[in-house]
């Protein structure tokens, strides 16, 4: 392991000549504007022998990179490579925090024991070299006192409220090496880059949008990549967060890595005159707006829970792992399954209580774990379960992608079903879904295209190296700036 090493990606190339600097070309100007952010990290050849190919090529990158993040989809390893980086980093600045979702954190200190990592999880400072705590606790820990930073499953940050990622992004503003990890974005969210490069130090959110985006729409949310700006947005982003979908994205063999098959089925419960009066309808209408889906989704609890209890209890011998949304749809479900059959994790549930109750169901104590995708959904490795059941449709494509990739994941033994329990008057929610599924699985291919190459070419270190940006170097304005 040798110590930092600075390489810019930006100013004069290699080849340019000392002395005044032309920026009479707008169009150079404006690359230069956007170009790649400066890397300032360590080089490290001592990687350890149980990393994959695309693992260890990952880690010497953020390792280089110094403040980065690792996009890789779930199960490439984001666990142990962000161990690794934390193990090489504590060895040269001092001290790391890993953040990490409540659940997480205890299977993130198994496996760093697994593998030989000297990491501590714990809810309050304990001087360990390596601390795995969870985001609720950050209140408890003195950011100065860490070289290092890791935020994993970071994706959440858009869940937290803006003074909590505010918190986060202030408390580690001065820390030299920062490390996010988190499934593949989802390539229309950029709200959700916008807060990794912000926490990165990278560009705030406002300058993103400024330099990359249009306003689209009526909406105060609604952004749209400026047309020329395509290729640069994405190449910008190559070059500080490497998204790899599978090890085949970094030129190696995906044999190991292959899914197992994933059976998707609907059970649509037909409504009944009760589920109609307690929606607040005279007779069986679709619900279209999000008041009448909110009702209807309230109204048909007890059809569904039956339903869904129906389809656990034909199976004596599986685990499963069900998702809700409402409180109410919850606790029915686990009063109706009991407590010899499942555990219900709700959020007003105590912290140590949550974990008691996820060891039960991994341990097969309980065959049936009961939670909302808020909670669990991120993060986990479910790989002994191949049961996976929504009682009721959801607009959001992400938590829904990422509760399924809690069990259907590299590593799975079995066939993965998942069952969507749904009412008759759901089908505008459903419809909702299916439209950003595809533009989803859209986008992903369009940023595939964009980013593949730059992502090999930083990864690999096959990106050009340029010369220091030399401040006293004279420049010369064009004409028109002073117009």
């Amino acid at each position: 392991m040798t110590g930092p090493r600075t390489r810019d990606h930006g100013g004069l190339g290699a080849g340019a000549e000392p002395g005044a600097t032309d920026v009479s070309d707008y169009a150079t100007l404006v690359a230069r504007k956007g170009a790649s952010t400066t890397a300032a990290g360590l080089e490290a050849s001592d990687l350890a022998p149980h990393l994959f190919p695309h693992q260890a090529d990952l880690v010497r990158w953020a390792l280089r990179r110094g403040r980065s993040a690792i996009f890789a989809d779930t199960g490439l390893g984001k666990g142990l490579m962000l161990l690794e980086w934390a193990s090489h980093v504590s060895a040269y600045v001092g001290r790391v925090l890993i953040l990490a979702p409540l659940a997480v954190g205890p299977q993130l200190a198994a496996e760093a024991k697994r593998f030989g990592v000297d990491a501590a999880y714990c809810r309050t400072d304990t001087d360990d070299r390596i601390t795995i705590t969870n985001y609720e606790m950050l209140q408890h820990f003195d950011a100065s006192q860490f070289g290092g930073v890791v935020l994993d499953e970071s994706s959440i940050l858009k869940s937290f409220d803006g003074k909590t990622k505010q918190r986060l992004i202030a408390a580690f503003a001065r820390t030299p090496f920062r490390l996010c990890c988190t499934a593949t974005p989802a390539p229309n969210d950029f709200t959700e880059l916008g807060n990794h490069s912000e926490f990165l130090g990278l560009k705030t959110r406002a300058e993103m949008l400024a330099e990359f985006f249009v306003h689209d729409g009526g909406s105060t949310q609604d952004w749209r990549i400026k047309g020329h700006a395509l290729t640069p947005f994405w190449r910008w982003v190559a070059s500080w967060g490497a998204v790899v979908k599978m090890p085949s994205d970094l030129g190696y063999d995906d044999g190991g890595f292959a899914l197992p098959p994933l059976r998707m089925v609907e059970h649509v419960v037909p409504s009944t005159d009760h589920d109609h009066r307690a929606s607040g309808m005279l007779f069986a209408m679709e619900a279209r707006t999000l008041q009448e889906q909110r009702a209807v989704r309230r109204g048909t609890i007890d059809s569904r829970v039956q339903r869904t209890c129906e389809l656990i209890r034909k199976s004596s011998r599986d685990q499963f792992v069900v998702w809700c949304e409402l409180n109410d749809e919850q606790d029915a479900l686990a009063d109706a399954l009991g407590k010899k059959l499942c555990v219900s994790i709700a959020g007003s549930t105590d912290d140590d209580v949550k974990i008691a109750s996820h060891e039960r169901w991994l341990t097969g104590r309980v065959r049936v774990l009961v939670s909302k995708p808020a909670i669990f959904g991120f993060g986990l490795n479910w790989q002994h379960c191949h049961r996976v059941v929504f009682i009721g449709a959801s607009h959001s494509y992400e938590r829904t992608y990422q509760s399924i990739r809690r069990c259907w994941r590299f590593g799975q033994q079995h066939e993965v079903t998942v069952e969507l329990v749904r009412s008759d008057l759901e089908a505008a929610i459903v419809e909702n879904y299916s439209r950003k599924e595809a533009d989803a699985a859209k986008m992903a291919a369009e940023m595939t295209v964009h980013v593949g190459a730059a992502v090999r070419a930083e990864v690999k270190g096959l990106s050009r190296e340029w010369n220091p940006y030399q401040p006293a170097t004279a420049m010369r304005l064009p004409a028109w700036s002073n117009e």
